[in-house]
Order: C-alpha cells, then sequence, then structure tokens
C-alpha cells in the first residue's frame, strides 16, 4: 500500500480514538461524583477505557509519523475537533449545530486541499544532533518570550502548539531512527537526547495548553490546533528535505487549504466553547480542550467547571501534535 494511504490511515483512525476517549472522559466525568476518589475512579472500566483509548490514539500517532511527512501527518491533527463535533452532539443528547457543520466542512475542505500538495513519500531524513539542539534551543527561546509572566492566553496558545508540534518533529526523528537501522546506531547520544527533548517539550506543552485555557477555550482552542502542525510543519520543510507537490499552483492551492482549514477550527472552536450550539440555543456541555500532542481534544464534564471531580479531569496521555505521538 502506498505509504501516504498507510499516513493518512492511521492519522483518521488515531483521530476517531482521541475523539471517542474525549466523550468517554466526559460520560465518566458527568456521572462521577464530586467526592469520588482517584483509586475509586481506578476500578472503573470506563476509565480505562478512555486511557486506552488515549494510548492508542498516540502509538497510531506516532506509527503514522513512520509513514508520512510532517506536512502531511501534523495538519490531519484538526480531525480530532471534527471528529469530536458529532461524537460529543450524540453523547449531550443534541443536534449537531449549524456552526458546528460549517466549521466541519471547511476544515475537510482545506485539509483536502493539503493532501493533494503535500510529499508523499515515506520520511527518510532525521535531524542530526546539532540540528536537534538547535531545534530545541530556538523553541525555548521562542516559548519563553510568548510564555513571559504576565502573557496573555493566546500567547500561552501560540507557545503550547509550538511546542507540541517541535515534539512530534522530533519523534519523527526518533521513530525513523528506531525503526530504520541504516541511520544510524539504535543506542546513541543523538536519540537519547531527541528523546529527552521530546518529553521536555511534550510536558511543556500540556502546561501551556492548560493556562492558556484558563481564560476560555474558544480563541487558544483555535491557536493551539493551528500553531502545532505549522510548527511541525516548517521544521519538515526546512531541515528534513519535505516538500510541496505540484509547483506554484500547488503552493496556491496549498493556501487556499490552508485558510479553508483556518477559518473551520475557528468555528469550531468557538461552538464548542459555547457547549456545541448556535446563537440562541442551550448549551448542553462545555467545549473540548484540544491538548496538543498531537491535536487531542478533551471535552469538559457537563457538570460545572468547579465541581469536576478528582481524577476526571482531561487526561494527559501524550499530539500532530504533540506525542501529538
Amino acid at each position: 500500500m502506498n505509504a501516504t494511504l498507510i499516513a493518512v490511515a492511521l492519522s483518521l483512525v488515531s483521530a476517531g480514538a482521541y475523539a471517542a476517549a474525549a466523550v468517554a472522559q466526559s460520560r465518566l466525568a458527568g456521572r462521577t461524583e464530586p467526592s469520588t476518589g482517584v483509586l475509586r475512579l481506578l476500578g472503573r472500566g470506563a476509565w480505562w477505557s478512555s486511557v486506552g483509548l488515549n494510548a492508542g490514539g498516540a502509538l497510531l500517532h506516532v506509527a503514522a509519523l513512520k509513514y508520512g511527512p510532517l506536512t502531511l501527518v501534523q495538519p490531519l491533527g484538526a480531525l480530532t475537533l471534527v471528529a469530536a463535533v458529532p461524537l460529543g452532539a450524540r453523547a449531550a443528547g443534541r443536534r449537531v449545530g449549524r456552526v458546528e457543520w460549517y466549521g466541519t466542512v471547511l476544515t475537510l475542505l482545506g485539509l483536502g486541499a493539503l493532501l493533494l500538495t503535500a510529499g508523499g513519500s515515506a520520511p527518510h531524513e532525521t535531524l542530526t544532533l546539532p540540528q536537534a539542539l538547535g531545534v530545541g534551543a530556538a523553541t525555548m527561546a521562542v516559548v519563553a518570550g510568548l510564555s513571559r509572566p504576565g502573557a496573555r492566553p493566546l500567547r500561552h496558545a501560540a507557545a503550547s502548539g509550538i511546542t507540541s508540534g517541535v515534539a512530534s518533529a522530533l519523534t519523527q526523528t526518533l521513530t525513523v531512527a528506531v525503526t530504520d537501522h541504516s541511520v544510524g546506531p539504535l543506542f546513541s547520544w543523538r536519540l537519547l537526547t531527541v528523546a529527552l527533548l521530546v518529553s521536555a517539550f511534550a510536558m511543556g506543552g500540556l502546561l501551556l495548553s492548560q493556562t492558556a485555557y484558563r481564560g476560555g477555550l474558544g480563541a487558544p482552542l483555535a491557536v493551539v490546533t493551528l500553531a502545532n502542525p505549522v510548527a511541525a510543519a516548517a521544521i519538515g520543510l526546512a531541515l528534513l528535505g519535505e516538500r510541496l507537490e505540484g509547483g506554484p499552483v500547488s503552493l496556491v492551492l496549498a493556501l487556499l487549504g490552508t485558510a479553508a482549514a483556518v477559518r473551520g477550527v475557528v468555528l469550531l472552536s468557538r461552538a464548542q466553547a459555547r457547549g456545541g450550539t448556535d446563537p440562541g440555543e442551550v448549551a448542553a456541555a462545555p467545549g473540548p480542550v484540544v491538548d496538543p500532542l498531537p491535536s487531542r481534544v478533551v471535552i469538559g464534564s457537563p457538570r460545572r467547571a468547579d465541581s469536576t471531580p478528582l481524577g476526571a479531569e482531561p487526561l494527559a496521555v501524550p499530539a500532530g501534535g504533540r506525542p501529538h505521538p
């Protein structure tokens, strides 16, 4: 089977697993009393199901990075938000709103255009140790500037998306190096350094996203979802030899697709932040929060935010982006 088809198929299943995990987490939180402890939650099959789905989504994302370039795999992380729309609506017992349908269609059209332009060959190039260190240093400098004390939520959201996107790019290097021994020895300082950077950026992306969402979900959610693939694709194009297919025409198509996907994600983010309803409708539940690694969605509990039970908060199982493994 063509490597591109394998990468797309794995990304689709990964997005579905993340979305299903989000819905399972939401339903569990809605059925759990605030006084329920963590140990009691560990004895519930629904909790372990959500953990398994998140872990499965992460593994599928890592596998997709083995077969597809970053410019292809990372944008598909937005499908988690798309898949969560009908699943979340069904779990909440409501219909999908007009804004959600419009955002879904735009996102799918935009991603479809990007699929036509992304390079289809399986990745073979990996970051060298100096490149990995350089990417890590540059990322930390950018994140430090964006997330300085007193920064606005959108700055933290951008830092979260960038951090998790870089984590996914580093994960691809790790995955290709481990599965293809022709690129170097399995155990080396380079791979150890990359693994440490992946862990640090994955955790950093999660913490930054939690900070970004304190003031609300709408705009920060969109920024995280969009910054992730942009950061990963930049590394792929600049350092890993990835390219767009088709020349100038392909570039125009990619720009149009990106604009459509951006608009779709913004609409979905706003609708989900309002509880997935059109103006004038009654919100059935809080909207989803996209975990940056890669683009996992976590739908909130139907309970009030200040009564979320201990242990039922969004799962932090590492998208694209990160990771978004």
